[in-house]
C-alpha cells in the first residue's frame, strides 16, 4: 500500500511529525520533491531534529529511505545531515537515492543568491538554496542527473562545458561575478560521486518489485499546496509540484498506487516567506501565537526565520485538501491554542464587495479581506489526551467546525510536539 504524507496551506503545518509517527508502519519511506530549502521539525525517542532532505522515516531500524527522482539533491547537505543523526546516536540508516535524481549544484546556490540580491525588495523571499536555479536547469535540460556521475569523463567535461558556455554569460554581464571553470566543476562533480555511490539504486525498479511484494509504502513531501507552482499562489510559490499526485512521478510509481492522501493542517496557520496570506495577523497577537506554537515556536526550520502567523483559513485549507485529494486530514498544533478566550477562524474572503468561499487567483487574493466566525475558546492544557472524547466539548467543537467548512474528514489530532502526541479519531465521532 502507499500512502503520501503532504501540507495542506504554505509548508509549516508539522508532516514531519505525521511521516515519523506513520513510520513506524511503513517499510519505505520516500522523500519525492522539494531540496534542501525547506525542513521537518521531529521530536521523538532520540530528540529534536530539523530535517531538511533526509525522509522523516530515518529514525526507524526497519525502514528504507529513499530520495526520489524528483529531489533536487544537494549532496553535501544529505550526507551532513546524515553524519548528524548518527552523532546524535541514531542507528545508520538504509539509504537509497534514485540514479534519476538532479543534483543540486554549488552554482545553483549562487545564481540564487545573486538574483535575489538584484532583485533586492522585489525578490521572491528564497532561501537561497539553488531550488529555482536548479529546477530552471532540469526543465532546460542542462542539469545532472545522479546517472551522469557515471559516465565517460570526456563526455562529462564536454557537457560541463556547453552549460558553463551560457551560466558565464549571465555571470559577467548580469551579474558582474567571476566565471565557472569546467575543471573546477567536473572536481565538484567527481567529489559528489564519491559521495554518493554507494546509495545509488534504480528506485522506480526497487518500488515496483516492493509493490509486488505488498511492502507498506510512505510519500513524504514538502511545503504545501499553496507553494504548488501550478496551484498555489504564483509566483511566490516553489519550484517543484507539491501535491500527491506529483508524488508518483518523484517516487517513479504508477499513479493509482496512492491509496491514501493524509493532507496536514495547523489548527491556526502559519508561513515562512513572501506572498498572499489572506488570514495574516501581526504585532503582539502575532508575536503571541508565534512564540507559544510549534516546538519552541513559530520559526523555519532551515532558515530560522520567524514564520508569519495568522488564524485557521478555511477557504485556503478546503482548497488545498481539494487539490491533494486528501482521504484524511490530520489537524495539527492544536494544544497551542489553549490559551485563547476566543479563536476566530476564516471562513470566506470578502473580495470587491462580495463574499467567496472559493480560493481564487492570486491577483485577486491582494483584495481579500478574511470573514471571520469566533468560536469558545477551551481554555485548559489538552497535552497528554489520548482519546478523542477526553477532550473539553468546546476543543471538539473547534474541530468539528473545522472539519465540517473543510468538507474532509480530520482522522488524526496532534497535541504536542512528540511522536505519540496524537489523537485517531474516527470520522463518525
Amino acid at each position: 500500500m502507499v500512502r503520501a504524507v503532504v501540507g495542506a496551506n504554505w509548508g509549516d503545518e508539522g508532516k514531519g511529525k505525521i511521516t515519523d509517527m506513520l513510520g513506524q508502519e511503513s517499510d519505505i519511506i520516500v522523500r519525492f520533491q522539494g531540496g534542501a530549502n525547506a525542513g521537518h521539525t521531529i521530536v521523538n525517542n532520540y530528540g529534536k531534529f530539523a530535517l531538511h532532505t533526509l525522509p522523516s522515516g530515518v529514525f526507524y531500524g526497519h525502514t528504507t529511505s529513499i530520495i526520489g527522482n524528483g529531489v533536487a539533491l544537494n549532496i553535501p547537505v544529505l550526507f551532513r545531515e546524515l553524519q548528524g543523526i548518527v552523532d546524535r546516536k541514531v542507528p545508520m540508516p538504509k539509504l537509497l537515492v534514485s540514479d534519476r535524481a538532479q543534483i543540486v549544484m554549488s552554482y545553483h546556490i549562487l545564481f540564487d543568491q545573486l538574483e535575489e540580491e538584484r532583485l533586492a525588495g522585489k525578490s521572491f523571499g528564497s532561501t537561497k538554496s539553488g531550488i529555482a536555479p536548479f529546477y530552471s536547469d532540469k526543465y532546460a535540460k542542462i542539469g545532472f542527473q545522479v546517472s551522469e556521475l557515471f559516465m565517460d569523463e570526456t563526455e562529462l567535461k564536454e557537457k560541463i562545458e556547453r552549460v558553463i558556455l551560457q551560466k558565464n554569460v549571465l555571470l559577467e554581464h548580469l551579474y558582474h561575478a567571476q566565471p565557472l571553470k569546467t575543471e573546477e566543476i567536473f572536481e565538484e562533480l567527481m567529489s559528489y560521486k564519491k559521495m554518493v555511490e554507494p546509495y545509488v539504486c534504480d528506485v522506480s525498479s526497487y518500488l515496483h518489485e516492493a509493490l509486488k511484494e505488498g511492502k507498506n509504502i510512505l510519500l513524504e513531501g514538502q511545503l504545501g499546496t499553496l507553494k504548488d507552482p501550478d496551484h498555489g499562489i504564483y509566483p511566490m510559490v516553489t519550484s517543484s509540484s507539491t501535491l500527491a499526485a506529483y508524488g508518483a512521478i518523484g517516487a517513479g510509481i504508477p499513479p493509482y498506487e496512492i491509496k491514501q492522501v493524509i493532507a496536514v493542517c495547523k489548527a491556526y496557520s502559519s508561513a515562512v516567506g513572501a506572498g498572499a496570506f489572506v488570514s495574516e495577523i501581526f504585532g503582539e497577537e502575532a508575536d503571541e501565537l508565534r512564540n507559544r506554537g510549534g516546538d519552541g515556536g513559530e520559526y523555519g526550520a532551515t532558515t530560522g526565520r520567524p514564520r508569519r502567523m495568522g488564524w485557521f483559513d478555511c477557504v485556503a485549507s478546503r482548497y488545498g485538501c481539494r487539490l491533494q485529494g486528501a482521504t484524511d486530514v490530520a489537524f495539527t498544533v492544536l494544544d497551542v491554542l489553549g490559551y485563547l478566550d476566543e479563536i476566530p477562524v476564516c471562513v470566506g474572503y470578502e473580495i470587491d464587495g462580495k463574499v467567496t468561499r472559493e480560493f481564487p487567483a492570486t491577483y485577486l487574493l491582494g483584495r481579500a479581506k478574511p470573514v471571520y466566525e469566533i468560536l469558545p475558546g477551551w481554555k485548559c492544557d489538552i497535552s497528554g489526551i489520548r482519546n478523542y472524547e477526553d477532550l473539553p466539548e468546546k476543543c471538539r467543537n473547534y474541530v468539528e467546525f473545522v472539519e465540517k467548512q473543510l468538507g474532509f474528514p480530520i482522522t488524526m489530532v496532534s497535541n504536542g510536539p512528540g511522536r505519540g502526541d496524537i489523537i485517531f479519531r474516527s470520522t463518525g465521532a
